[in-house]
């Protein structure tokens, strides 16, 4: 018997290179012992001198794809081998993190390219890159739990997997064209990559089946390829998403170091970038001044981009509002009328994960998904002893959230519970969850509108459940992720977004709240103005327009600019409070401001005219100012300064900019005031209309030299309320 050190490391340690990483350090440090993985990360067993900077070493060197968040080690006596290896895995269930799909890394592409068994390989992977999430069926992460499992390795494949000295070692999506998964065009004989390249380059859409689903991708400088692609799914204006080289990137927007390596990160989100050359057709993205942009990140990617020699939209594969198709068989009913041709493949894809959509300047994630999720973040200080909790977010942007041992589990985006076959995701995606890890949850946290299908679900688990009003769950999410521990005081918190309810039964959306994790209390809010037509008047900015500029007396201008509208009818049932309910909303004050500078007709879909106002702002400094000093933030004065600029002919641009400044400035303003007084300890911005950019950079600008805590790394808009919920709910666990 020997005796050692039992070493724990906890983390994202699975799947990615790390049991060799650990063989080849111990062996050059003289160890011997064993490494394997189990359910709560890799154990090490190790003896021999300088264990200590060995485990020193363990986080400094570990691999790209790696996440060590802590290494402890204990004394212990047990039976070693006489030099170290990596031992087979060990235990079921699930404690430790799941690596998320990683982009080709660049050793697998010059591989795909260059003469040998593997070019023209689509599925060239390694330790360092591949699928991992979309394929794990369940824990310890290892071959025989994913969907893999359907190809044996061939000899070939097998000697590099069982050498730690490879890079595939180990890796378990490993495979070659003689065992692994194969690609094929459906119509079509021949090289699939070609044939469907033939077909994109005759205007014609392809759908693509890639790593979490289907794309439907098509010939991004053909604009009627892409106005057919938008006409058959039924899209009219919202923009596509591209894929493309750095150069062909580089050549329709400006593109920052920043940038750049947001692209090339392993986790290949859609980019969103300044467009500054009219290269590519408007029907891209229409009316906005930014391209969504992302790299090649798959080899069948790399292989079809290069042959296609341009860029490709590569939106997803779904009817518009569903979850997006992930099945060869699912792909050809409900992609059928989309597509001209089918690039498939037989491995099948174990959990459905759209795009990441993401900014770099600044940074923000607008869409968590592929690439990030199950990525966690670490609880704050304070949450030490926190209940597992499982929180279920809101009816838009849906996501789930699981809190276990110290970390938050933000899951991947699932869309509109609205729609039926959402729900259904969301309730796959629950089970999904529970099962994968381990999952036991004390309580359950949700929003408090009854009429929200996850609130339903929430109350039907047959456990405690702790409601978290909307707004407050949006400034909890910023603090947990800018890492505010428990007891740090309150923040105030800018929390602008479409609607939620408050605790007073009406609808809220621009608000200033004072508080902490606990509690809050509404220092203050926009001034109520009512939705007419209610659900209406989210789709119709005209209609905000009408409540706005009645409420703030200039009801003439608004005859001038919408008499075509019933105008008589809605004010009628503004007055009598029939389905006009009143809203401090700033997402419908924003539509307001959009529909007064043009915006016509009905969004086709939400953020439309917000965006479209984003777009246009050109800034000159000044700002439309906000009335009120305590409580009601009053938008009259807003108005009223517009509507000067307007007579006088100021161009609708400045008056856009200066819309944005009005906003940013009034709330900063009394924001900063709590803090100057000692009431709060910094200022958190949240939701949804903090995804804009030009808001977001004028609301910092304001605050000054004040700590201000954003969104980075989560959404600021709904797709971050669930964590927001759970660290609530756990918040009040802890503190009794």
């Amino acid at each position: 018997m020997d005796e050692g050190w039992r070493i724990r490391v906890r983390g994202q340690v699975q799947g990615v290179g790390f049991r060799p990483y650990i063989w080849q350090l111990a062996r050059s440090m003289g160890l011997r012992g064993r490494v394997f993985n189990d359910p709560e990360g890799v154990l090490i067993e190790a003896a021999g001198d300088g264990l200590a900077a060995f485990v020193a070493a363990i986080p400094a060197r570990a691999p790209v794809l790696a996440r060590v968040d802590a290494v402890t080690h204990e004394g212990a006596v047990f039976d070693l081998p006489e030099g170290f290896e990596i031992a087979e895995s060990r235990g079921v269930g699930a404690e430790t993190r799941v690596t998320p799909d990683a982009a080709s890394c660049p050793d697998c592409v010059a591989e795909v390219f260059a003469p040998g068994r593997r070019q023209g390989y689509a599925f060239t992977n390694c330790t360092h890159c591949g699928p991992r999430f979309t394929i794990l069926q369940g824990l310890p992460y290892d071959r025989a739990r994913t969907t893999m499992a359907a190809f044996p390795m061939c000899a070939a494949c097998r000697a590099e997997y069982e050498n730690p000295g490879d890079r595939r070692f180990h890796a378990q999506p490993v495979a070659c064209p003689d065992c692994g998964p194969r690609l094929w065009l459906e119509p079509g004989a021949g090289d699939a990559i070609v044939g469907a390249v033939a077909v994109l380059r005759s205007g014609g859409i392809v759908a693509v089946k890639g790593l979490g689903g289907f794309h439907l991708a098509c010939d991004a400088g053909n604009a009627r390829a892409v106005a057919l692609l938008r006409a058959r799914k039924r899209r009219p204006a919202k923009p596509f998403a591209m894929m493309g080289t750095l150069a062909m990137i580089g050549a329709t927007c400006a593109v920052s170091e920043a940038e750049a390596a947001l692209l090339r990160d392993p986790a290949a989100p859609i980019v969103l970038l300044q467009k500054v050359a009219e290269v590519l057709p408007e029907e891209v993205a229409p009316g906005q001044a930014v391209l969504g942009w992302m790299l090649p990140y798959t080899p069948l990617h790399h292989l079809l981009i290069a042959e296609f020699g341009g860029p490709l939209v590569m939106t997803s594969g779904n009817l518009s509002g569903e979850p997006q198709v992930i099945g060869n068989a699912e792909a050809r009913d409900k992609l059928r009328a989309f597509a001209d041709a089918f690039l498939m493949h037989d491995r099948e894809i174990a959990r459905r994960l759209d795009d990441s959509v993401e900014r770099a300047a600044p940074p923000m994630v607008l869409r968590r998904a592929r690439g990030r999720v199950p990525g966690t973040l670490p609880l704050p200080e304070g949450f030490e002893t926190a209940p597992q909790v499982l929180a279920y977010g809101g009816q838009m942007k849906a996501a789930i959230c699981l809190l276990k041992n110290g970390q938050a589990l933000l899951g991947h985006h699932l869309g509109e519970l609205d729609e039926a076959l959402t729900w259904e995701a969301f309730l796959a995606a629950d089970a999904d969850y529970a099962a994968l890890f381990d999952h036991a949850p004390e309580v359950v946290a949700c929003d408090p509108h009854l009429g929200y299908r996850a609130t339903q679900a929430a109350h039907g688990r047959g456990l405690p459940v702790i409601e978290v009003q909307h707004h407050h769950a949006h400034m909890a999410a910023c603090m947990v992720e800018n890492g505010w521990p428990l007891d740090s005081g309150p923040v105030a918190g800018i929390v602008l977004d479409g609607v939620g309810l408050g605790p007073d039964g009406t609808i809220w959306g621009g608000e200033l709240l004072l508080g902490d994790y606990l509690g809050f209390e509404r220092r203050g809010w926009l001034s109520p103005v009512a939705m007419p037509g209610g659900d209406m008047a989210s789709r119709e900015p005209w209609r905000n327009a009408l409540a706005q500029l009645d409420a703030a007396r200039l009801g003439p201008l608004a005859d001038e600019m919408f008499g075509a509208q019933p105008l008589a009818l809605l004010r009628q049932a503004v007055r009598a409070g029939v389905n006009a309910p009143l809203t401090s909303s700033a997402g419908r004050l924003f539509d307001a401001f959009a529909a007064v500078l043009g915006f016509e007709g009905a969004q086709t879909y939400e953020g439309e005219a917000a965006m479209a106002l984003e777009a246009r702002a050109r800034p000159d400094g000044v700002a439309y100012p906000l009335g009120g000093v305590e409580g009601v933030i009053e938008t009259a004065p807003l108005w009223q300064a517009w509507a000067q600029d307007r007579a006088v002919g100021v161009a609708p641009e400045v008056m856009a900019a200066r819309f944005h400044a009005g906003l940013a400035q009034g709330f900063a303003r009394r924001a900063r005031a709590l803090v100057e007084r000692g009431e709060a300890r910094a200022v958190a911005l949240s939701g949804g209309c903090f995804q804009n950019a030009l808001l977001l950079e004028m609301t910092v600008v304001a605050l000054g030299d004040l700590p201000v805590l954003i969104h980075r790394r989560t959404p600021a808009n709904d797709g971050g309320l669930a964590l927001g919920q759970a660290v609530v709910a756990a918040a009040r666990a802890v503190s009794g």
